[in-house]
């Protein structure tokens, strides 16, 4: 058996609730088929809290083996570096982590807060609130950059708001399978963060034809004038489908980029900003001036049945 402990700090237990969806596979089958043993979750362990009063002392004195710590939520360092604006049992929730993972195998942050600061680290912060091991964009959360779990592996970063259930699931189980985990550049799982959420999307043709919305309830691209961040974002949204069912963008919702290290924007999240009339950030790897000639010819050349918008959504 391999041990868990979830911890929740700044949290709204978005990606708890997003995890409790899971099928591929489910929490149900991380303990009756993966051998994990979830020795405390606060909403989903039916004991006292004094039973995790006893556990905590038992892991820092190394009597109780530690595999996957699991944080949920971003660390709120202040005020003035203290960590009493979260607090357990008056000991600051950020002195806790970092004596926690010195005894964990494996850390992972589950979703965005967690992992860069998310919503809570947004502009102006009064938290003070970092990820683990980034703040936002910066390498140095509260730990270094450096730092390594007794695994070998820094922070995983199961990045969203909340994180895909799917590839919070996935990761526990090729953690407890003894599984390699290739990691990105932001220590994002590679297989989960490796294609855009505009790959998949059904308003894909719409973009590559340049028929772009302008308001809310059309069937054609959101990325242009409504702020999708779906062309820049890398995350499974549209490849996997949240509960086999639908994404942002299939809803009619700009996809909002929540597993990048600087979500949310600092700027309204249905507007896109641009330079002139060419949106400031371009889809991944494309030049400006490619971009610029490219989509002048392409909505010249587009098909009728899109110009008249007819294909389904």
């Amino acid at each position: 058996m391999a041990t868990l402990v979830w911890l929740q700090t700044g949290s709204c237990s978005g990606d708890t609730m997003s995890m409790l969806c899971a099928d591929s596979p489910s929490v149900e089958e991380l303990t009756t088929g993966y051998g994990l043993e979830i020795l405390w979750h606060p909403s989903l362990s039916h004991v006292p809290t004094q039973t995790f009063d006893h556990l905590l002392d038992a892991i820092l004195a190394t009597r109780q083996t530690l595999d996957i710590l699991c944080i949920e939520g971003s660390i709120m360092t202040g005020p003035h570096g203290s960590g009493m604006y979260d607090t357990y049992r008056g000991r600051p929730k950020m002195r806790l982590i970092q004596q926690l993972v010195a005894q964990a195998k494996f850390v992972v942050a589950m979703g965005t807060c967690a992992a860069f600061g998310g919503v809570h680290a947004a502009p102006p912060n009064p938290t003070d609130c970092v990820g683990l091991q980034f703040d936002k964009l910066a390498p140095h959360g509260l730990l270094p950059l450096s730092w390594r779990s007794s695994g070998g592996l820094p922070v995983i970063n199961v990045a969203g708001c909340p994180a895909h259930p799917n590839s919070m699931t996935k990761t526990l189980a090729m953690l407890l399978s003894g599984m390699q985990l290739e990691l990105d550049s932001l220590n994002r799982p590679t297989m989960f963060f490796k294609a855009m959420v505009h790959q998949g999307c059904t308003r894909n043709e719409y973009h590559e034809y340049h028929i772009e919305e302008t308001e809310f309830g059309g069937k054609g691209c959101m990325f242009y004038n409504l702020g999708c961040q779906g062309p820049i974002t890398l995350s499974k949204c549209n490849t996997e489908l949240w509960n086999n069912r639908s994404s942002k963008t299939r809803a009619g919702v700009p996809c909002f980029g929540c597993t990048s290290p600087d979500f949310p924007l600092d700027a309204g999240l249905f507007n896109t900003e641009k330079i002139g009339s060419i949106p400031l950030n371009l889809p991944l790897g494309v030049e400006r001036s490619n971009y610029i000639a490219y989509k002048s010819l392409a909505h010249e050349a587009a098909p009728d049945r899109l110009i008249h918008k007819e294909m389904d959504v």
